[in-house]
């Protein structure tokens, strides 16, 4: 079985580049959090500049707020593989033993989904720059 790297899928260049990466929308060379995605204390903290290029990550005041959409689409996503999963493989199940795995991972993945719904957002208007 050949394992598939996702460097040889993504593209320097392209906008799936800096979201699976976590890169500057600009230059796709400089973190674009503060810390890691899985950290609770500096949760989905944005660097105001990137360290690479310079260019502002902060657009306008509230510039992040579109980010919440993009954070429900991702959440409801996570939503409905985890109930067609529960469908699949444990036809079954009782509706609290889901609604119990449905909220632990929702919680657990908060950090995650958080993270990524601002560097998608930020794809959305900030382009790159060679």
């Amino acid at each position: 079985m050949k394992v598939v790297n996702i460097d040889t899928m993504l593209k320097k260049g392209s906008k799936l580049y800096s979201i699976f990466k976590l890169k500057c929308p600009h230059c796709h060379e400089g973190p674009f959090f503060e810390k890691s995605l899985l950290s609770w204390k500096a949760m989905g903290k944005v660097n105001s500049k990137c360290p690479n290029c310079g260019n502002s990550n902060n657009k306008e005041p509230g510039f992040y707020y579109g980010a919440m959409y993009v954070s429900y689409g991702l959440g409801i996503a996570l939503f409905v593989t985890i109930w067609a999963a529960f469908t699949i493989f444990s036809p079954n199940y009782s509706w609290v033993s889901l609604l119990v795995t449905l909220v632990l991972i929702q919680l657990l993945s908060f950090p995650v989904i958080y993270g990524l719904s601002k560097i998608i957002w930020a794809n959305f208007f900030i382009r790159y720059k060679k």
